[in-house]
């Protein structure tokens, strides 16, 4: 069902309507699907961050399919995509570019580095330094990097997505709360389900439905998909709601470190995507609800008193913190528009 009052005005200006959005995110939906069995959520989350101008973080143990969500949604777009592979090694000019001197013009030449495409899949980026990490700051906030004092911008629309193993500790390197506030989302793949792990074994036997994948939508096609969902309607009774909540993380006494001001900002763009990928054009309380736990676990660093909440699993006891502050909050009820 998508919302009819919506799609009337963008037929009168000769936008995209809500039908041309729903059918295309299902496209993408679909196409991303076929490669990640069993994982709706996931694949939801990672086109939301897509479309809300946000960058993911997949954080979870080796082989559930991590680096394949992020490929899949990379072919699903008919745009530039680079992949970087961190290592001890890398240094910050191989993410951002140098500047080379040319012997024929007698001058220094930008040469672009790898974050400069529209997606970028930052594989086990905490395998890499402080140093090469912070690379990615800049362009994942401004949208530009500067190099020797000149400024270049990377191209729209622009999605970093990044993957991580939280076991394995040897060797790596904790990404910094700087950087993991630049993450709109972080999410979990998990283990597939019975059936979906023996349709896998069944279906990629001989072949890797990844090369079946291609390209549903352009790079042109998405900003015009951001547009529409950056229309979707906020009440300010929701918008009072969400900070609200942002609010309750810095004063509460099981966390030491709430959510910022940037995460507050966040899960109101990832509701509208949200919104509008359920075919209306207007944020409920139950969007917000449904994005608080991604949006907000990552940043949040609960207090020794706590009982040891990371140890024990940082996402399920920031849910459940989470979910004590929201019963405390009065619900806003959304109209309709």
């Amino acid at each position: 069902m998508v919302d009819t009052a919506m799609t009337e005005q963008a037929r009168a200006r000769g936008a995209l309507t809500a039908e041309d959005f729903a059918r295309t995110t299902d496209a993408i939906l679909g196409g991303v699907g076929s490669v990640i069995d069993g994982k709706p959520e996931a694949v939801r989350s990672a086109l939301v961050c897509l479309l809300a101008e946000g960058h993911l973080l997949i954080e979870d143990v080796p082989g559930v399919g991590k680096t394949m969500l992020a490929r899949a949604l990379a072919a699903s777009v008919d745009a530039t995509v680079r992949r970087i592979q961190f290592t001890p090694d890398l240094l910050p000019g191989d993410v951002t570019g140098v500047s080379v001197f040319n012997p024929v013009e007698r001058e220094f030449e930008f040469k672009q580095g790898a974050i400069f495409a529209n997606i970028v899949i930052a594989d086990e980026i905490n395998r890499s330094s402080p140093k090469t990490q912070s690379a990615l700051l800049e362009a994942m906030e401004e949208r530009q990097v500067t190099v020797d004092g000149h400024t270049h911008y990377v191209p729209e629309p622009f999605l970093v997505v990044a993957t991580q193993n939280p076991l394995e500790m040897e060797g790596t390197y904790a990404l910094p709360e700087a950087q993991r506030d630049r993450f709109m989302m972080r999410i979990s793949m998990g283990y597939p389900d019975e059936r979906s792990e023996a349709l896998m074994l069944r279906q990629r036997d001989t072949l890797n439905p990844l090369d079946q994948l291609s390209a549903v939508v352009s790079a042109d096609q998405v900003t015009e998909l951001i547009s529409w969902a950056r229309a979707v309607h906020v009440a300010p009774s929701i918008e009072d709601y969400a900070v609200a909540l942002a609010h309750a993380t810095r004063t509460h006494s099981d966390l030491r470190l709430g959510a910022s001001p940037r995460a507050t900002l966040q899960l109101v763009r990832a509701a509208k995507v949200w919104a509008a990928l359920d075919g209306r054009g207007f944020v409920i309380p139950d969007d917000i609800t449904a994005l608080l736990a991604p949006v907000f676990a990552h940043r949040l660093i609960p207090t020794r008193s706590a009982g040891g909440a990371r140890a024990r699993g940082a996402a399920d006891a920031i849910t459940t913190i989470l979910e004590r502050i929201a019963s405390n909050v009065r619900v806003p009820i959304a109209p309709r528009q």
